[in-house]
C-alpha cells in the first residue's frame, strides 16, 4: 500500500517526464556539443563559417523586404525586425558555424577543463569562424551590390539599415554589442530545454536583438561589407568604429557575462574528477 504522502512508480515517472532539465544538464549537453565542434576538422569549420557569413544576410534582406513595402506607421519598426530572425533561423537550425554562437558553445568545454591545449583549440577555431563569417558576409555584400540578385527596389532600405547598424561610434557599439552577446548565448542555453520549440526561441530572442537595437558581430559585418564594397565606409572607420568594438561587447556578453554565469551556477554540481581535469 502507497503511504498518502509518496508517490507511486506511475506518479514518479510522470513527475521525471514534465521536470525540466536542471542547469548542469544542459550545460552537459552544450559542453558536449562543443567539445565536438573543437574536434572538427578546420576545414569543414572553414566551410561552414562560409555558410553561415552567406546565410545570416537574410536577416539584412528580410529586415529590407519589410521596410520596403510596409507602410509607414507606428508599429512597422516592430513588424520589420521580425526579418532579421531569418538568417539567424537558418544558421542556427541548419547546425553552420556562426561566431557569437562559439562564445558560450565551444568555451563551456574550456571552463570545464581549463588546460593549455583546450584554450590553443578554442583560440583556433574562433579564428577560423571569424574569418569564415566575414568571408561570407562581404562575399554576399558584394553580390548585393553589385549583382542583380536581390530587386533593386530594396538597396535604398539595405542601405539605410547598413549605415545605421555602423553608425553608433565605437563606445556605443561596443555597449550595444554586449546585449546582443548574451542573448545569443541565452539561445543556446535555452534550445536544450526547448522541447521542439526552438524556432520559436531563435525568433522571439534575435528579434529582440533588432527591435533592442543591439549589435551583431556577423549580421552587421553584412551591412559593413555593403558599405565597404562601394566605398561608403572608410576601412578604418569599419574596423575601429564598428567591427572591433561589437566584437569585443559579443564577447564580454556571450563569454565573460553569460557563459561565466551560466559555469558558476553549476560547477559545483560537477563531478569533483571532471572539476580537477
Amino acid at each position: 500500500m502507497t503511504h498518502p504522502n509518496q508517490t507511486s512508480n506511475e506518479d514518479e515517472d510522470l513527475i521525471k517526464k514534465t521536470e525540466g532539465l536542471a542547469s548542469k544538464h544542459i550545460f552537459e549537453i552544450i559542453r558536449r556539443d562543443g567539445e565536438e565542434e573543437l574536434e572538427r576538422p578546420n576545414g569543414s569549420l572553414f566551410w561552414s563559417g562560409i555558410a553561415a557569413g552567406l546565410m545570416i544576410s537574410l536577416s539584412v534582406l528580410g529586415e529590407a523586404i519589410f521596410r520596403t513595402y510596409l507602410p509607414d506607421a507606428q508599429w512597422s519598426y516592430l513588424v520589420e525586425n521580425l526579418g532579421y530572425s531569418l538568417g539567424f533561423l537558418v544558421v542556427i537550425l541548419g547546425r553552420m558555424q556562426l561566431f557569437t554562437e562559439n562564445t558560450i558553445t565551444t568555451v563551456l568545454p574550456v571552463m570545464h577543463n581549463p588546460v593549455w591545449s583546450m584554450f590553443k583549440r578554442l583560440v583556433i577555431l574562433w579564428c577560423i569562424v571569424l574569418l569564415a563569417n566575414v568571408i561570407g558576409a562581404f562575399g554576399v555584400a558584394t553580390a548585393f551590390a553589385y549583382g542583380s540578385f536581390i530587386p533593386v527596389e530594396l538597396i535604398p532600405a539595405i542601405t539605410e539599415l547598413s549605415e545605421h547598424a555602423t553608425g553608433f561610434g565605437a563606445s556605443e557599439g561596443f555597449q550595444r554589442a554586449i546585449p546582443a552577446g548574451i542573448l545569443v548565448a541565452a539561445i543556446v542555453w535555452m534550445l536544450p530545454e526547448s522541447d521542439g520549440f526552438g524556432f520559436f526561441v531563435i525568433l522571439v530572442f534575435t528579434w529582440l536583438i533588432a527591435a533592442g537595437d543591439f549589435t551583431h558581430i556577423v549580421a552587421g559585418s553584412v551591412e559593413m561589407a555593403f558599405l565597404m564594397v562601394q566605398g561608403m565606409l572608410p576601412f578604418s572607420d569599419a574596423l575601429f568604429g564598428f567591427f572591433l568594438p561589437v566584437l569585443a561587447g559579443n564577447i564580454l556578453g556571450g563569454t565573460v557575462i553569460f557563459a561565466l554565469l551560466a559555469f558558476g551556477q553549476v560547477r559545483r554540481e560537477l563531478p569533483e574528477g571532471a572539476r580537477k581535469k
